[in-house]
Parts: C-alpha cells; sequence; structure tokens
C-alpha cells in the first residue's frame, strides 16, 4: 500500500474529488481525516472508508474559518499523532462577471479557496516539520492556467493558489515537505451538475463541452483522485512546486473540438 502508516487531512472531502481522494487515499493505508461542512454527507464518506477496512474520523470545518481548521489539524495529532498529508481540495466555482459580484461574494470565494490554504499550512507545517517532513497537495484548476469566460473570480482565485503553492515549495523544502498543486479540467461531480443545471439545456451544454476534451469524455473524480494519490505517495518523492494538469488534454491546443475530425 503506497500510504501505509501516513495520516491524512482531505478537505471537501463529502462530496466528489474530495470523496474520492480521502476513500483512496483510505485504501492505500492511510487514516484519514474527513473535513467538510456538509456533516451528513462527510459521515458517509466515512461509512464508505470503514466499510472497505479503513480508519477515518469526520471533523465538521469550514476552511474559511482559521479557529475551524486548526481545530481539525489539532484533532487530528490528538487522534493520531501525525499529519503526513494535508489535501487543501476544498473549494468552489462562482460564475458572475466582477460587476455582479457583491464585496462580500469576492470575500467568501477567495476565503475558501484560497485563504482556507494559508490556514492549512500555517497549522500542518509545524507538525511535519517536527516529524521530519510532510506532503501539502493544493486544489487548482486549469483555470488558474488560462482565462475562462464569466468566472473572474474563480479564475484568481485559482491562479493564486498555483504561485502560493510554488512559493510554499520554496520555503519548506528544507523542512523535506513537498508542496504541489492538482489541476484538473472538467469533472463530473455534483458540483459541476448543479452549475450546468443552471444553463437553458443543460444535456446540450454536456455535449458541446465535451467536443473540447481529446480524450472525449469528462473526467471522473476518481480519475483525479488516482493522480492526487501520485501526488502525495513517495511515488512523486523528487516533485514539488508544480502544477499537475489532470484535464484528459484540454490545455494542450488553443483550439480543439471533436467536431473537426
Amino acid at each position: 500500500m503506497k500510504l501505509a502508516g501516513k495520516v491524512a487531512i482531505v478537505t471537501g472531502a463529502a462530496r466528489g474529488i474530495g470523496r474520492a481522494s480521502a476513500v483512496l487515499f483510505a485504501k492505500e493505508g492511510a487514516r484519514v481525516t474527513v473535513a467538510d461542512i456538509r456533516a451528513e454527507m462527510g459521515r458517509e464518506t466515512i461509512s464508505m472508508i470503514e466499510n472497505a477496512g479503513g480508519e477515518a474520523s469526520f471533523a465538521l470545518t469550514d476552511v474559511s474559518k482559521e479557529d475551524q481548521v486548526k481545530k481539525t489539524v489539532d484533532e487530528t495529532v490528538g487522534r493520531w499523532g501525525r499529519v503526513d498529508i494535508l489535501f487543501n481540495n476544498a473549494g468552489y466555482p462562482q460564475v458572475k462577471r466582477v460587476e455582479e459580484t457583491s464585496e462580500a461574494e469576492w470575500d467568501h470565494l477567495f476565503a475558501v479557496n484560497l485563504k482556507s490554504i494559508f490556514f492549512g499550512v500555517k497549522y500542518a507545517v509545524p507538525i511535519m516539520r517536527r516529524q521530519g517532513g510532510g506532503v501539502i497537495l493544493n486544489m487548482g484548476s486549469i483555470s488558474g492556467l488560462v482565462g475562462q469566460l464569466r468566472t473572474p473570480g474563480y479564475v484568481a482565485s485559482k491562479g493564486a493558489v498555483v504561485l502560493l503553492t510554488k512559493s510554499l515549495a520554496l520555503d519548506y523544502g528544507a523542512d523535506h515537505i513537498r508542496v504541489n498543486c492538482l489541476c484538473p479540467g472538467i469533472t463530473d461531480t455534483p458540483a459541476f451538475r448543479e452549475h450546468i443545471s443552471s444553463s437553458a439545456d443543460p444535456e446540450a451544454l454536456i455535449r458541446e463541452r465535451q467536443t473540447r476534451v481529446p480524450l472525449g469524455r469528462f473526467l471522473t473524480p476518481e480519475d483525479v483522485a488516482r493522480a492526487a494519490l501520485y501526488l502525495v505517495s513517495d511515488d512523486s518523492e523528487g516533485i514539488t512546486g508544480i502544477a499537475h494538469l489532470v484535464d484528459g488534454g484540454m490545455l494542450a491546443a488553443a483550439e480543439y473540438s471533436s467536431a473537426w475530425l
């Protein structure tokens, strides 16, 4: 098992990529703190892990609140004695132009997508340093590497995650703490389905968006979870400070549509 003896914290682990990652990490031997604001769904993740023979604990956590992130880290150390992996996965998209966005909405978006990483790193790094090292994985997006229509705040927050990751990798490399960023493309998650449900014809939108992906399909949460496992395991021991694309080939071209083939 790739994570035997490790302790991991996965934020936003009640559903989607976070859930798939928490389940996979546990399958590979990690004891996992499932952190989320959705208690019922978070406990469903715990049940999935335990039913497969893994070990996990739920922490009700609003990652935009420093005291709650600190409590989650403290409780994890109190329960299992260490933190080897911090996967800052929690986040959400916001589809609004700048002039449509209130200051409160902008601040909340950045609190969940970016400031949460600051909080997690702030409290996990001293523990990792004392124990001789660790791994931090931050959730980015292809939208942190290129522009995107009608999502300026989201794009800005994810772009900041990419460069924050690189800076953290420099700061903590000497402490044997690796820091990387995972940048998924279009992934078929509950959040994605909620996002497209507001369109006039969701199924038509799905078909159109799939034409932009060279592999011809959306990613699954499990696709992204496998990439996350690679980045938090010893398989990537020599890798730090990168933005790792998992996008089905979307960013391989400036323009692409399977309709042209």
